[in-house]
């Protein structure tokens, strides 16, 4: 099967319209961090965006990882759903699936109104204990408190994302998981132009995508060179977890 940039746009563009593309100001999600990858060989190709963040609804911090890919492996979908129920589910998506992953552990470092318990000195991310930082610390990762000297969940995540950004992103093998295990890695970006799909943007309308497409296309990473400023960082999302 021959790999096109404009099938590729074709089954992103498609996603965005049926809001499984990663929307970076997602009312109900604050974003705290992205990362995205490529993988192809001359027969198949595949994307993945990570998004952490942190949703009041959810309860807990999580990384979702979108994947798009030209044939999406190990869906994980639930055992009690019924046989019809599942194939009309890879009916609607033929190309693209979700999961979330968990990095940071339950604990008693959550209180009440989506703040840090008063008290509360460490979480564990990864099996691994990080020091919760006094409220001085957040000034100097650029992060105004909203209700100084309480502490939002969601701006401990993004102070979290500046000091320990690979634990809270997926892991390889996370990023992996509905990737087809022949497909090498050949890109990944810490930042990027994304879509602004609340105001109508799709992934075949930007610059980036079309370049990210072009090298899924060819494996030429040099054809991705945006003149796009990078907008994936959590400032110019505003919008995100307002609802």
């Amino acid at each position: 099967m021959s790999i096109t940039a404009q099938n590729i746009l074709e089954v992103l563009d498609g996603c965005a319209e049926s809001f499984d593309f990663p929307m970076l100001d997602n009312g109900y999600v604050y974003l705290a961090a992205t990362r995205l990858s490529l993988y192809r060989t001359n027969d198949e190709w595949a994307m993945v965006i990570e998004v952490f963040g942190y949703s009041p609804r959810a309860g807990i911090p999580d990384t979702a990882i979108y994947t798009f890919a030209s044939t999406v492996c190990n869906r994980d979908i639930p055992e009690h759903n019924s046989p019809m129920w599942v194939s009309t589910h890879i009916a609607n998506h033929p190309n693209d699936d979700v999961r979330a992953v968990f990095p940071i552990e339950e604990g008693n470092w959550r209180g009440g109104n989506e703040l840090i318990a008063v008290g509360a000195t460490v979480v564990t991310v990864r099996g691994c204990q990080y020091p919760i930082p006094p409220i001085e610390k957040y000034a100097e990762h650029d992060i105004a408190l909203e209700e100084p000297p309480c502490v939002h969940v969601f701006e401990f995540c993004r102070l979290l994302a500046d000091v320990a950004r690979d634990q809270v992103l997926a892991t390889p093998e996370e990023r992996r998981l509905s990737v087809s295990p022949s497909l090498p890695q050949i890109l990944q970006l810490e930042e990027w132009c994304h879509p602004d799909l609340a105001n109508g943007e799709i992934p075949s309308g930007s610059e980036s995508f079309r370049q990210l497409a072009q090298v899924l296309a060819t494996g030429r990473t040099d054809l991705y060179r945006p003149a796009q400023v990078p907008n994936t960082h959590w400032r110019n999302w505003p919008d995100g977890g307002t609802l």
